[in-house]
């Protein structure tokens, strides 16, 4: 099997030509919208059925819950993607999953409210803001609403996506599987979390529950949470299955022209209102579907389940014992037994999920609050920061996993950044631990769910202190350095300046000593204003998530990975830092260059100049006088090159090193720094790239 070719034109980043709003500022039309006449509009919705598709017991909220829920639940900790931003619920291929069967007519019932609001709020905070309606519509009192999702036009691909692909074509049981090599946080393709039936369509409750908690764990959820959600939804709403599942037709983007974008057109019955075909199982769950209440909690503690099949075949549980107290859809003169998913019935179950269950059922009003909290955070998880936060309805506590920080430091002169400067260089430390640190901090940013970056120095605590590829004793030897360069500066002008601001400046300071060894003067341009996080401010369990795998701007790879070669996680990596392909070259070739390699080791330092910031990389890598073989039959990592003319041995490589001249994409544009006279270019090039990725995570002063 040949080498697989890599998805360059995934750094052919967002927006530009893709996107018809490209210059349009959305910040700033957010907050000029008047969001309460949005969200009046939202109310109207909600109960002013539409006779093509027709309103579960006369209201709209739940299919609106059912819309937000699916738009965030996709969010998955691991890479941070998916999720409400970007609002990828509307196009292919999440717009046809099997999971999101009928949201189509969700979306198309919010058309007259988009239409009237325009770009000015987009469709992944349209879409969250309407089941936040939808909620408060239903006596639920939310604790806020934030805005920033920006849309994208079409699906953006990336590396863990292809098996997604497959839908249910194949089924994996969590608990098999490690979570690093799971894509998704789901248990089946084209699922949002489990398969209600229960594993593989088995109907057990228990096995169902160790599935739950492992594709809850994946989105960041702790088990309150979990419970909160899942009781907290099913208060309202049903589920529709009310004949066969071969009754739908092709999903949106399968389905004839005729259908104007709308999929799963029902052939049996009416094709609507009770001959609705969903999910495939029917069910209600409450006798007020369409207002909150403790009925979830109260129907499954109180009555026997027994194991039945709904019209479409699918297992689920009815309340044996319990009388028809559950209203009719659509006819009013019928009522229901209560009945539950498997899923449902691992809160029962469950010993861990019981004991909350139960707590929630003795004490409504901590459910209510912790339901409140568990959909705030399902629903802007993947918004990034507070600091991104547009509109003001939001919670007044902050919580661990919105990455708070606390006031930023102080505004500096010209000539204290010099003076700063010569601490920083008269510290004793090499220039190379400074700019393997400022990078290692930095770089921790993905953009999926604008996580990590530099400011907060969270390089300093646990867990990015302790992580291997960081280099702890380096991290720690510096940060005690920049400290007290601070605190000299502070006894010295009363002003404060943050170990966050002094990792990046004394970078920066690395940069332009490298350049000024090539002969280039150079000043790499520093905004200050950063701040220092505290341990407790770090949400350690799910920040371990940001730890690399593979990292090949240091050509750092912590294990052959299973899944995917080790260069395609580095054009994951350089994605995730809204890297081009260009930027992505001249990063990597400079920090080799500097000594930005993991331990210092040699591997794709293609110069005689080491600490001189030299386009020697492209040159050398390029050269057709050099000759590539692997270092060993067994390994296919490294790689040594030798003299075509005297078979001396003269560089040692990686495959991140190799991918350069290998990839026919990537070559193209290393040529264009390998030229005589591209020094220049090479360096002004890898400042204004550098300086991009420490700036990643400054929403505070370039919001995004």
């Amino acid at each position: 099997m040949g080498r697989r070719k890599l998805k360059v034109r995934l750094l052919y980043q967002r927006g530009g030509e893709q996107n018809p709003l490209k210059n349009f500022n959305y910040k700033e039309a957010f907050e000029r919208l008047n969001i309460k006449q949005v969200k009046e509009e939202l109310f109207k919705v909600m109960t002013d059925s539409k006779a093509w598709w027709p309103a579960d017991f006369g209201h709209y909220g739940p299919l609106f819950v059912r819309l937000a829920w699916h738009s965030a639940g996709t969010y998955r900790i691991k890479d941070g993607r998916r999720g409400a931003n970007r609002g990828f619920i509307r196009i292919w291929p999440i717009y046809n999953w099997p999971d999101n069967t009928n949201l189509d007519k969700a979306i198309r019932l919010l058309w007259p409210v988009k239409k009237r609001f325009g770009p000015s709020i987009s469709w992944g905070d349209l879409i969250i803001l309407a089941g936040n309606v939808a909620l408060e519509s239903m006596g639920f009192k939310t604790i806020g609403f934030a805005g920033g999702r920006v849309d994208s036009y079409l699906f953006e691909e990336d590396i863990y996506y292809e098996k997604e692909l497959q839908l249910f074509k194949q089924e994996r049981s969590l608990k098999s599987e490690k979570p690093s090599e799971l894509p998704t946080a789901a248990s089946t393709m084209g699922l949002i979390y489990v398969n209600p039936e229960g594993p593989k369509g088995k109907p057990d409750p228990v096995e169902s529950a160790l599935e739950i908690r492992e594709a809850f764990r994946l989105m960041g959820m702790d088990d309150e949470e979990t419970v909160a959600l899942i009781a907290g939804g099913h208060s309202f709403g049903k589920c529709h299955g009310a004949g066969p599942v071969s009754c739908l037709g092709e999903p949106p983007d399968e389905a004839p022209l005729e259908e104007a974008g709308l999929g799963w057109k029902n052939s049996c019955g009416k094709g609507r209102a009770e001959d609705t075909i969903t999910s495939g199982f029917e069910l209600a769950w409450t006798k007020t579907p369409v207002r909150w209440s403790i009925d979830f909690l109260e129907h499954l503690f109180k009555y026997n389940w027994k194991l039945t099949k709904s019209p479409a075949g699918l297992w689920q549980w009815v309340a044996q014992d319990a009388p028809e107290v559950i209203p009719d859809a659509f006819d009013p003169n019928r009522r229901h037994r209560p009945m539950m998913l498997t899923t449902d019935l691992a809160l029962r179950f469950d010993p861990v999920y019981r004991e909350i269950a139960l707590k929630f059922l003795s004490n409504p009003e901590r459910f209510e609050e912790a339901f409140a909290k568990a959909w705030f955070k399902l629903t802007h998880r993947d918004l990034g920061p507070e600091n991104r936060y547009l509109w003001k309805e939001r919670p007044r506590e902050l919580f661990v996993w919105q990455e708070p920080l606390p006031p930023g430091s102080s505004t500096l002169s010209g000539e204290e950044l010099q003076s700063l400067k010569r601490e920083i260089k008269e510290s004793g430390i090499p220039l190379r631990d400074f700019l393997y640190t400022a990078w290692s901090a930095a770089s921790t940013y993905r953009d999926s769910d604008k996580r990590g970056g530099a400011n907060g120095a969270k390089i300093a605590l646990e867990p990015q202190i302790s992580w291997e590829v960081n280099e702890p004793e380096t991290v720690k030897r510096v940060a005690k350095a920049l400290k007290k360069v601070a605190e000299e500066f502070s006894n010295s002008t009363g002003k404060r300046v943050s170990l966050a601001d002094l990792i990046v400046l004394a970078g920066n300071v690395a940069v332009e000593e490298g350049a000024k060894r090539a002969g280039l003067e150079v000043e790499v341009p520093f905004t200050p204003g950063r701040a220092d996080a505290e341990q407790h401010q770090v949400d350690v369990e799910t920040h371990r998530y940001l730890e690399p795998e593979a990292d090949g701007f240091r050509n750092y790879l912590k294990a052959k990975p299973k899944e995917f070669t080790p260069e395609e996680l580095f054009i994951d990596k350089a994605q995730q830092l809204t890297l081009t392909a260009w930027e992505m070259a001249v990063l990597t070739a400079g920090l080799r260059v500097l000594g930005g390699n993991f331990k210092k080791r040699d591997y794709g330092v293609l110069t005689n100049r080491p600490g001189a910031l030299t386009n020697d990389f492209f040159v050398n890598l390029l050269s057709p006088e050099v000759r590539w073989q692997k270092k060993s039959p067994k390994n296919d990592f490294i790689y040594e090159g030798y003299s075509r003319e005297t078979g001396k041995r003269l560089w040692e490589a990686t495959r991140f090193d190799l991918i350069f001249v290998a990839d026919s994409e990537l070559r193209a544009v290393s040529e264009v720094y390998g030229f005589e006279g591209s020094l220049e270019k090479f360096v002004r090039d890898f400042v204004s790239s550098w300086v991009k990725v420490m700036e990643l995570d400054r929403f505070d002063v370039n919001w995004r």
